[in-house]
């Protein structure tokens, strides 16, 4: 079944919080061949890939059929150990390419206190039915 277009614009509810532990940055650091030195740039995946989750389960989209296509970050300050993060995705596109979606999402990465952590940009591909 395609992704609604009607989608676009809509926001979803925010991740629940996620505690940065430094155990979690050297688990992610290694398992991804970065320095463990601070937390890796690419570290709000984690939270955002919740989101994404959350997104697939309310829309009933089975996660077999996406790939991930693309990622960007936006950073208004890095991310620490202590932080508490929540991720908020909003639909920002999608289109259909021969019965593939090309699904294009924002989410947004708030601290405990409110605060803007980054801004992540994501292209996700949806295979249709075979």
């Amino acid at each position: 079944m395609p992704i609604d277009t009607t989608l676009v614009g809509r926001e979803f509810p925010p991740t629940r919080p996620y505690l940065v532990t430094e155990a979690d940055v050297t688990a992610f650091a290694t398992a991804t061949g970065s320095a463990a030195a601070r937390v890796p740039a690419t570290f709000p995946v984690v939270v955002t890939f919740r989101a994404l989750l959350d997104f697939l389960e309310a829309e009933q989209v089975d996660l077999s059929r996406i790939v991930h296509g693309d990622q960007r970050f936006a950073y208004e300050r890095p991310v620490v150990v202590g932080d508490e993060l929540t991720a908020t995705l909003t639909v920002t596109g999608v289109r259909q390419i021969e019965g593939t979606d090309i699904l294009r999402t924002t989410s947004t990465i708030t601290d405990g206190t409110g605060d803007l952590v980054c801004t992540a940009g994501a292209t996700i591909v949806h295979r249709g039915d075979a």
